[in-house]
């Protein structure tokens, strides 16, 4: 006797108890379609170590457990590296929210510099060019970068111990 081929109606015939168990086991609906989904893919790329005499329903839902229990293992497995990761890697991670507010002020504090002194400031603190480096950059001797530099960290002072941003307008 040949073995009995897999047909489409005996499978679809399945359908109700493979949802039903599968949303036992995910207690999500979403999840418990993908995981019908999977096991019916896995059923078509198997089918031919299905025993024409065995039980076709307990066959698939063998499918299913299986793919349910390895997917649990590989979440946990995925969520205890990301756990490892983010433990060694929390210096890392994005400013909180605080953080990110604050860094927004100060960078509107350094836009609203005048155009050499956020240069120079840029140039030196930012890209970390020497004052000379900074200098042949911007073609202006030394001590002209030097003067801006004080002159846009003396203005960032008074805006963070002010209330209002008050940055001295000019160039030099």
């Amino acid at each position: 006797m040949a073995p009995r081929k897999l047909r489409k109606s005996d499978v679809l015939d399945e359908l109700p108890a493979l949802r039903r168990y599968a949303l036992s086991l995910t207690r999500h609906a979403v999840d418990a379609e993908d995981l019908v989904h999977d096991t019916l893919v896995r059923a078509i790329e198997r089918s031919s170590t299905f025993r024409s005499d065995g039980n076709l329903r307990g066959w698939l839902l063998s499918i299913l457990h299986n793919l349910h229990v390895d997917g649990r293992r590989s979440g946990a497995s995925a969520a205890g590296r990301d756990g490892e990761f983010a433990a060694r890697t929390g210096e890392n991670l994005p400013p909180n929210q605080f953080d990110n507010l604050r860094l927004a002020q100060v960078r509107r504090a350094f836009d609203l510099l005048p155009e050499q002194q956020r240069e120079a400031m840029h140039l030196v603190t930012i890209e970390g060019l020497s004052y000379d480096e900074a200098a042949a950059v911007l073609g202006v001797p030394s001590g002209t970068v030097m003067s801006r530099i004080s002159r846009g960290r003396e203005a960032l002072r008074r805006w963070e111990s002010g209330p209002s941003l008050q940055l001295v307008k000019g160039g030099e």
